[in-house]
């Protein structure tokens, strides 16, 4: 495990102390909070469906989906299961709630909006989507599905938004797969770059922000920063290492007084680096740890960058950071920006780092939500619980959030008078984030309050 994980991973636990008195109320305001979400659909019955649906999905349910949530509410798997995979319910407007609540609540003036791949290993070809395609947890090529994540990261908390699901050249053109699975007709190839830009078009003014972050997939795109820079959006993206670039601020082979004058020569990001002097470092503190302060060193340069068609790209600048690792060695990771050269290099850690908070989503959505344990196979399958995943882990950040300002009082949501009111049934509820695995519980000798595995900012 990497260091920078392994810090956060201590100080998620020592962070998890909870108050008895924070879960007094939390099925009360979770059908409070579940009523503006609920309504976007037609009938009650499917109003219904989304409470238990995303109860089910932070429950202690080994495997988080139709059947095994039906079954937690002692119902029949059929109604829950076409609620998922067959009823035409669009999940669009529950998306556009999710993001108007994320930038409202936790939206800064410059927030970071962040896009990250991420694969899903599958077995077989009959699930939507299913290529042997690029798999960045395995670091190779493998049988997955690719989801395209849009996350909006803050000072205040990271959430993810909005996802698509990638189908490369091949499995678009498959008619016959295509109807097997429903995909719609208006859906065509798209690079996983065009679902970040639709993404980003769709929601970047609901969403307060000033810099745009993404891994070294999305980075490597010297087309994609193009069309980021035609938005007029501001950029951070991780590049390869491998990534030539012709420093504009080293002095330039001596001229030989004839013909052209000699420029820099290209070479690539990392040799670049290794030619730096110590001195040129800077230290930054990235943010308090319980190790003491967790800090990067950087190092920035104004330079032209070899496109996608090897041509000479405008001015960018490049940041480099560097961070001490658990062995002892340095792990370095390298950024393009069409920031201004006066950017302070605090500011681009700063924005560097919240590209690892997508990660953290990810992680928590797949662990206390259920994001990845879906049984579906068909497009609006796939949609409807991505959607659902993302609504019970923004849940269970505002229940953090609560939990970190009041571990006085206990504000129990009152909603039994609204006729959209959603029938639950508190004794039946047993959640997970309130059974941490065992391997984390304290000694009951140590402490006396619940331990709950929670983020912090």
């Amino acid at each position: 495990m990497e260091r920078r994980f392994d810090v956060r991973l201590e100080e998620l636990l020592e962070d998890a102390v909870l108050d008895k008195r924070i879960p007094e109320g939390m099925l009360k305001r979770l059908e409070t909070f579940a009523r503006p979400f609920a309504t976007c659909l037609a009938s009650s019955e499917m109003q219904r469906h989304v409470w238990e649906y995303i109860s089910g999905l932070f429950s202690d349910v080994k495997r988080k989906n139709a059947e095994t949530i039906a079954y937690f509410h002692d119902q029949d798997r059929q109604a829950m299961q076409k609620f998922i995979g067959q009823s035409p319910w669009d999940d669009r407007p529950l998306i556009a709630e999710l993001v108007r609540q994320v930038g409202g609540e936790i939206g800064e003036s410059d927030g970071v909006l962040v896009f990250d791949p991420s694969a899903f290993k599958k077995q077989g070809k009959g699930s939507v989507g299913v290529a042997r395609q690029w798999c960045g947890r395995l670091g190779k090529i493998d049988n997955c599905q690719v989801g395209v994540y849009l996350g909006y990261v803050s000072r205040e908390e990271h959430a993810l938004v909005d996802v698509r699901l990638y189908l490369n050249e091949e499995w678009a053109k498959d008619h016959q797969r295509r109807k097997k699975c429903g995909v719609p007709r208006t859906i065509r190839f798209r690079t996983r770059h065009a679902l970040c830009l639709e993404m980003l078009a769709e929601h970047g003014k609901t969403l307060p922000h000033v810099w745009i972050a993404g891994d070294d997939e999305m980075g490597r795109s010297s087309a994609f920063r193009r069309d980021l820079r035609g938005m007029n959006e501001r950029y951070l993206l991780a590049v390869p290492s491998n990534t030539l670039v012709r420093d504009l601020q080293a002095d330039p082979p001596q001229y030989a007084g004839r013909g052209r004058r000699p420029e820099v020569p290209f070479a690539r990001a990392d040799r670049w680096r290794e030619a730096l002097a110590e001195k040129v470092w800077t230290t930054i503190e990235v943010r308090d740890g319980s190790r003491g302060p967790i800090s990067v060193q950087a190092v920035k340069t104004r330079v032209r960058a070899k496109t996608d068609r090897r041509r000479v790209g405008p001015e960018e600048v490049l940041v480099v950071l560097r961070e001490v690792q658990d062995d002892g060695t340095m792990k370095h990771d390298y950024y393009l920006s069409n920031a201004p050269f006066e950017t302070t290099l605090a500011e681009f850690a700063r924005v560097a780092k919240a590209e690892h908070r997508i990660e953290e989503c990810l992680e928590r959505a797949k662990s206390e939500a259920g994001l990845a344990q879906y049984q579906v196979r068909n497009w609006i399958g796939w949609h409807h619980h991505q959607t659902l995943s993302f609504l019970a882990t923004w849940f269970l950040t505002r229940e953090q959030r609560r939990g970190k300002k009041a571990h006085a009082s206990v504000d129990g949501a009152d909603g039994s008078d609204d006729p959209c009111s959603i029938v639950i049934h508190p004794p039946r509820l047993r959640f997970a984030i309130f059974h941490p695995p065992q391997q984390h519980a304290p000694s009951a000798t140590k402490r006396t309050c619940l331990c709950v595995p929670l983020e912090v900012a």
